[in-house]
C-alpha cells in the first residue's frame, strides 16, 4: 500500500492519532455496519464457501459476491484526498455505494433522489433474506479452502516483494524489499476472494515472518531488543537466493 492505505511505518504523518475507544460515534454509522454485514450474508461466494449455504434459493435481487476484501478495495479506490478527509465509516458508504452504482442496482440521479426520503416497506421475501443473514451471523465463513501447501519453511530467510501496488494490496509499503526469517506457517491455504493485481486472490499458505527493526529503519531504529512481526500471503515472499 503504497498511498493513503497503511501509513505504518511511516513518519511525520500530518495529523495526530485519534485515540476514540467508541465503535460507532454516530447513529447512521450503525446502518452502514448494518447494510455491510447484510451483504456479506447474502454474497453469492457463500454457495461453494464453508459452511455452505442455500444463497441460490434466497430470494434477494442481491447477486453478487461482497466480502471484507471487496469493501476494502472499494474504500481505498476513493480519491488520496477525500480518504484523509472522511471519517471511518464516511469511507464504508463511499465503496458501498460505488459497488451498487458499478454494478447497476441503482444510479447516481436515484441515489441523489432517494435522499431524505422514507425507506420502502419490505415485501414478502424480507424473512427469507433476514433469515439467510442471521445464519451467515452465526455460521460465519471462513477463508481457509485446504490445509497449507507451504514453499517456505519456518526458519528461512525470505525477501519480500515490491511488485506494483495496485488498486489495493495486503503489503505495507515498509516491508517491500526488505528480509525477515519465517516464524510461523499457518495450518490452511486462505484465499483472499478478491484478486488484488499484486499476487493475492487465490488460496495459499500465509506466514508469520519476523523483521529486525535495523533491517526495516536502519540508523533510525530505536536501540533495544525490538522485533517485528507481520502476517504476509505467500505471493508476498521470495527466497533470498533468487535475489542475491
Amino acid at each position: 500500500m503504497k498511498l493513503q492505505h497503511n501509513l505504518g511505518g511511516l513518519e511525520g504523518l500530518p495529523q495526530p492519532l485519534t485515540l476514540e475507544k467508541r465503535v460507532f460515534v454516530e447513529e447512521w454509522e450503525k446502518r452502514i455496519f448494518g447494510i455491510h454485514v447484510a451483504m456479506m450474508g447474502l454474497s453469492n461466494h457463500l454457495g461453494s464457501a464453508l459452511p455452505e449455504y442455500p444463497i441460490a434459493e434466497v430470494p434477494t435481487a442481491f447477486r453478487d459476491e461482497w466480502t471484507w476484501a471487496d469493501l476494502r478495495t472499494g474504500a481505498e479506490a476513493m480519491n488520496p484526498f477525500d480518504y484523509f478527509k472522511f471519517r471511518y465509516y464516511e469511507k464504508w458508504l463511499g465503496g458501498i455505494t460505488q459497488f451498487f452504482i458499478d454494478k447497476g442496482y441503482v444510479s447516481e440521479d436515484e441515489l441523489a433522489a432517494a435522499v431524505g426520503a422514507a425507506a420502502p416497506s419490505p415485501d414478502g421475501a424480507g424473512d427469507a433474506i433476514d433469515d439467510q443473514v442471521i445464519d451467515y451471523l452465526r455460521r460465519g465463513d471462513s477463508p481457509r479452502r485446504d490445509v497449507a501447501h507451504p514453499r517456505f519453511a519456518v526458519g528461512q530467510k525470505v525477501r519480500i516483494t515490491d511488485v506494483p501496488a495496485g488498486a489495493h494490496t495486503r503489503l505495507p509499503g515498509y516491508l517491500r524489499a526488505r528480509t525477515g526469517t519465517v516464524q510461523r506457517i499457518f495450518e490452511g491455504d486462505y484465499g483472499y476472494f478478491v484478486e488484488t493485481g499484486d499476487g493475492i486472490g487465490d488460496p495459499m499458505p500465509i506466514y508469520i515472518v519476523e523483521f529486525t527493526p535495523h533491517e526495516l529503519w536502519g540508523v533510525r531504529a530505536e536501540p533495544g531488543a525490538n522485533t517485528l512481526y507481520a502476517e504476509l500471503f505467500e505471493a508476498y515472499l521470495q527466497p533470498v537466493e533468487e535475489n542475491q
